[in-house]
């Protein structure tokens, strides 16, 4: 218990999203994850909440080299997962999402020189306007025979849930059109086969529904999404979780604990729904694959979540209070010895 409340204060005053559970049980160390990183923005602190600092990215990726991790990019990482092929151990990957000018002026140099590769999602329309804010086509083909892949982040990075007056046919049709032309436009810039095994898509603003993730799954993509966790065969390639960097989460303590987590051993979920519907704060039951001792569930915020035991594998976890628009989440853990972490965290989504 003492353990559960120092590591809980410790996440508060580091403002991670992270919060414990604690698990006696020992670590598979040889289990095949792989723990993904998403930034934004590179030394602009104009955004801090999508920025991470240059001595903040300096620091992420100097632990990564000394502590000899196994990057690789993501979609080499999904093959893996998809096909039941062993991950070696310590394989991450980094991911870029928006494809912001910072990304080529200041993030790509450090990575380069560091020989670390990266997938990056474009949101497309910024690109072709030319966008000072964006990178261009040219620096993408640059950085392609760099180690650097691209991804699909839709057409225009609007918000893609269902309009409030918007019919579900005409939903359906503007979601395809923002999936299906920004990878046409990748294609034609970067080569047929630009994300193309497997085709990769990342939901803007880590924003998304069931029916979205089902049509997303029938035109041949996996999900990718801002859920913090970890990444593994049991994962629903429908929306794969990823840790979010900023300047409020980048700390090396911070960095250093995700980076180094393994997956929660969840066995399904419910509801997989991320709107919040009529039922607020949500119920979420989660039943694991072994039993886990001295569970704890916090909100992003860092308050306590109360929860209840189903039985020895299953529980139930709900807030004390109803959960503000836009987006929260629950987010459990557990030690998993020689100072590691089990992680799951589910998103919720709020319309306003």
């Amino acid at each position: 218990m003492k353990t559960v409340i120092l590591l809980s204060i410790y996440f508060l005053l580091t403002q991670t999203s992270l919060y414990a559970v604690v698990d006696r049980q020992s670590v598979q160390k040889n289990s095949s994850s792989a723990v993904v990183f998403m930034y934004h923005r590179f030394g602009n602190s104009k955004y801090p909440s999508t920025n991470i600092r240059m001595e903040q990215l300096k620091q992420h990726l100097e632990y990564i080299k000394e502590n000899n991790f196994n990057v690789w990019q993501l979609s080499k990482i999904v093959r893996y997962l998809q096909a039941g092929k062993q991950l070696p151990p310590k394989t991450i990957a980094i991911s870029v999402d928006d494809a912001y000018i910072t990304t080529y002026t200041k993030g790509y140099p450090m990575f380069k020189e560091r020989a670390i590769p990266l997938t990056v999602f474009v949101n497309t329309n910024p690109v072709d306007k030319k966008s000072k804010h964006y990178m261009s086509w040219e620096q993408m083909r640059e950085m392609s025979k760099n180690g650097v892949e691209f991804a699909n982040h839709s057409l225009t990075h609007e918000y893609l849930l269902p309009a409030k007056e918007e019919s579900k046919k005409s939903w359906e049709e503007r979601f395809k059109k923002e999936v299906l032309r920004a990878q046409k436009r990748l294609q034609e810039e970067l080569g047929a086969t630009t994300n193309t095994h497997p085709k990769l898509f990342s939901y803007p603003f880590g924003e998304y529904n069931e029916d979205m993730a089902n049509i997303l799954k029938s035109l041949g993509y996996v999900g990718v999404a801002q859920e913090s966790g970890v990444m593994d065969a049991s994962s629903d390639f429908r929306a794969l979780p990823r840790y979010p960097m900023s300047e409020i989460y980048g700390s090396p303590k911070g960095f250093q604990l995700k980076i180094n987590t393994l997956p929660l051993p969840v066995e399904s979920i419910s509801p997989w729904e991320p709107v919040v519907g009529n039922e607020n704060p949500p119920q979420l039951r989660l039943k694991l694959k072994r039993a886990v001792d001295g569970v704890g569930c916090f909100l992003s915020s860092g308050e306590r979540i109360d929860f209840k035991w189903i039985s020895d594998t299953e529980l139930e976890i709900q807030a004390h209070s109803p959960l503000q628009p836009p987006r929260d989440r629950y987010t459990c853990t557990a030690p998993a010895g020689d100072g590691r972490w089990y992680w799951y965290s589910h998103m919720w989504i709020l319309p306003k």
